[in-house]
């Protein structure tokens, strides 16, 4: 298992929001913010946590903020970003809009962990999420080399590495359910 002391918490928080129409790692869910909630899963499985924003209204999480190296490039590009900031060999990554993740998700990730692999990400009906990861900070040269060449596809840079996939039980689904819309929020709301 990886100790605490060497692995990072990278949350990605760059995307535009498009579909949502405002800010989601600034929503609340009762009383408290996408990001708080995500914050307070990590916290207890990691040195240090990051947000990869442009934004710096999301200083106001009182955790390290740095920007995209590469603009408007994707989620990839927050990836690399992280990677190329953290000073620890494994890196927790996640995405801000899954406001329901919980340590144990977190800590199936790290108990799953084999050396021998770049990426351990998590499968749920069917469906990768490479966007509720560990990545190597390793990673960082192949995903800045696709980045390099235009690619923003964080699946294929995942099918570049060596990855090792973990389908999650139907009772933890709903923990990595990614919050895009307004109806999908209204959903986890009601």
């Amino acid at each position: 298992m990886i100790s605490k002391n060497n692995i990072t918490g990278i949350i990605l928080s760059g995307g535009k929001s498009s579909r949502m129409g405002t800010d989601k790692a600034t929503l609340l869910l009762k009383e408290k913010t996408f990001i708080q909630y995500i914050i307070e899963a990590m916290k207890p499985l990691v040195k240090n946590i990051i947000i990869v924003s442009d934004n710096p209204n999301h200083d106001e999480f009182k955790i390290e903020r740095i920007e995209d190296a590469i603009k408007d490039a994707g989620p990839l590009a927050g990836i690399y970003s992280g990677l190329q900031y953290s000073k620890t060999d494994y890196n927790l990554v996640v995405s801000c809009d899954v406001p329901l993740i919980t340590s144990e998700v977190f800590r199936l990730l790290i108990k799953n962990y084999e050396k021998n692999y770049d990426v351990i990400q998590l499968m749920s009906h069917q469906k990768t999420m490479p966007l509720t990861a560990i990545y190597k900070k390793t990673c960082e040269q192949l995903i800045k080399d696709l980045l390099d060449k235009s690619e923003r596809r964080v699946r294929f840079a995942v099918s570049q590495l060596k990855t090792k996939t973990i389908t999650l039980d139907d009772n933890l689904a709903s923990a990595i359910i990614n919050i895009n819309t307004k109806e999908e929020f209204d959903a986890i709301t009601n």
